[in-house]
């Protein structure tokens, strides 16, 4: 019998925590044939990623995995030791229900309890990934696994023959992905796309992006900004998603989950990231950018790390872009030669399921 997982997640920026976690559920049952329940508190931000999910059931399966609804009701008595899983994963210390924590101590054998932490570029991480933390007064230990861009760490989510866009040069009209926070600059981005002295397409999904569009141009779209055409999208399912990301030819991402994934389409792509207290974010920030701009010959490096900083600090964007377009090119050799060296790594699914082995 394979270990049984049960995967907890409750859904706090908007569809990054539930994108990884359901991205990890299905490579789990898809690729490594785990038995996997997904627990999460708002099933609805799980809909619009995977379309055949019904919001209104308890309890559902979807692409091999069990999806239940995790709500304070069913917590109470619903948890016993028979139904606690071999492999418990609590995503980005989303704290477990006490109830489900009394069973896994119940258990003859404790489970193995992984913390799911978010992915960092800090260089603290790699001494950090499979830390143990007993519990203070129960049988268990937790382990925190840390996803991360080096080989000390969880690595990435990548599923098997996962594919990348071929390099290119910039076409004559680019295709660009808008996929953004309520903070960002989008004002200015929009003047910068109507002063292009070449056409672009943009793409703008529902939500954030699309409500910050709509407020600067009025009216539901498109729209057409001299040689400039913005255009709403719906909403994509995962896969398709990727798919666009690899058919685009510079993409605006955000969080987590599309920040990975822009990283695998092997394209350009700007990153906001999310924003936490006393600008927490910002080290993180840099980190990455000091990671991912190793090796990026100056002044396409500069121009890459002015338009990043633009973005995530609202700042106005449009001379930034103007000098990262101009650097196309040179930073999509950049994107592929990155999205390669990534790939020879383990990716996180594996490096989770080879860590819980030999403790199961």
């Amino acid at each position: 019998m394979q270990p049984h997982w049960d995967i907890f997640c409750r859904v706090v920026d908007n569809y990054g925590d539930i994108g990884v976690c359901w991205r990890l559920a299905r490579q789990l049952a898809a690729e490594h044939s785990k038995r996997v329940r997904l627990w999460v508190d708002d099933l609805a931000s799980l809909q619009p990623l995977c379309p055949i999910c019904d919001p209104a059931l308890p309890a559902q399966a979807l692409a091999g995995v069990e999806v239940r609804h995790w709500t304070d009701t069913v917590t109470v008595d619903w948890f016993a030791e028979a139904k606690t899983a071999d492999v418990v994963v609590e995503a980005f210390a989303c704290e477990l229900p006490p109830g489900y924590i009394a069973g896994m101590a119940q258990r003859p054998t404790p489970p193995v309890w992984l913390n799911l932490e978010y992915l960092s570029a800090e260089s603290w991480v790699d001494s950090c990934h499979g830390m143990a933390s007993p519990h203070p007064s129960l049988p268990l230990t937790k382990h925190f696994v840390f996803p991360g861009f080096s080989s000390s760490t969880a690595g990435l989510l990548r599923e098997a023959g996962l594919p990348s866009a071929p390099l290119a040069a910039l076409p004559a009209t680019p295709e660009i992905s808008l996929f953004c926070y309520a903070t960002a600059p989008v004002a200015s981005l929009l003047e910068a796309f109507a002063a292009s002295p070449r056409p672009l397409r943009c793409l703008v999904p529902p939500g954030q992006p699309l409500a910050a569009v709509r407020a600067r141009l009025g009216g539901d779209g498109p729209w057409q900004l001299s040689l400039a055409r913005i255009e709403p999208i719906p909403f994509l399912a995962q896969d398709d998603y990727d798919a666009l990301l690899r058919r685009c030819a510079i993409n605006f991402v955000r969080g987590e989950d599309s920040f990975v994934r822009a990283q695998w389409a092997g394209r350009p792509f700007v990153w906001q990231i999310y924003r936490q207290d006393d600008d927490a974010h910002r080290v993180k920030l840099d980190a990455f950018l000091d990671r991912y701009c190793a090796g990026l010959a100056e002044p396409a490096a500069a121009a890459l790390l002015t338009m990043f900083q633009a973005w995530n600090t609202g700042a106005d964007c449009a001379a930034a872009w103007a000098d990262f377009l101009g650097h196309h090119d040179e930073i999509a050799q950049h994107a592929a030669a990155w999205n390669a060296a990534l790939r020879t790594q383990p990716d996180l699914a594996t490096n989770l399921v080879k860590f819980c082995a030999a403790r199961v």
